[in-house]
């Protein structure tokens, strides 16, 4: 009975510890947490810059129909995602970009450059037949973009309001932050809200 009463207290014991070790945890992730700023969009420094305007682009779709991206649109603001058939991080962030984009409100248009056919089977594969899918070299060319998958968000008046290299659901959100705040990216913002509190 001893031995069972002394395993017993010592059990408590590591429990208790082990609670206190738990708390001790959570409260340095917090700290962390608290510290780390977010990551938006990666921006290159080609291509138009934010607040320039996106040109009035002739284009056709996947299903080869004329399409018109740039110049002044009805919605307030469209997503224009950069993708190709055999980049693996464009087939993950795709369902990310309407997800954003239906919670959003705002319009999406897929961009592809390359062979019809492996785009073709990319949207089949990926149950993209509702989501606007132009096709050619046009605008990527005039926005200089290097690296898949890209977005760019522009608005009714064909602004560029954001643009950058996106591989999370945080990426894409970014963009539209720095264009709820008025700034080029999530970075430039911190950056100021930095220099007002030194200033401070």
């Amino acid at each position: 009975m001893s031995a069972l009463a002394v395993s017993q207290v010592l059990s408590w014991i590591v429990i208790a510890g082990l609670v206190i070790l738990v708390a001790a945890l959570a409260r340095q992730i917090g700290l962390l947490h608290e510290r780390i700023a977010p990551v938006g969009a990666l921006m290159t420094d080609t291509g138009p810059e934010v607040g320039q305007t996106l040109p009035r682009f002739e284009m056709r779709t996947l299903d080869d129909a004329p399409a018109i991206v740039g110049g002044r649109a009805q919605e307030p603001l469209r997503l224009l995602l950069f993708v190709a058939a055999d980049c693996p991080i464009c087939k993950r962030v795709i369902p990310l970009a309407r997800r954003v984009a239906d919670a959003e409100g705002v319009a999406l248009t897929l961009v592809g450059d390359g062979a019809t056919a492996p785009l073709l089977a990319m949207r089949a594969r990926l149950g993209l037949e509702p989501v606007h899918f132009v096709h050619g070299p046009e605008i990527g060319l005039a926005l200089r973009i290097g690296k898949l998958p890209y977005a760019v968000l522009v608005d009714g008046d064909a602004v560029i309001r954001g643009k950058g290299l996106v591989n999370s659901r945080e990426h894409l959100e970014s963009l539209l932050v720095a264009n709820e705040t008025g700034h080029d990216s999530v970075q430039s913002y911190l950056r100021e809200r930095e220099r007002s509190d030194a200033a401070d």
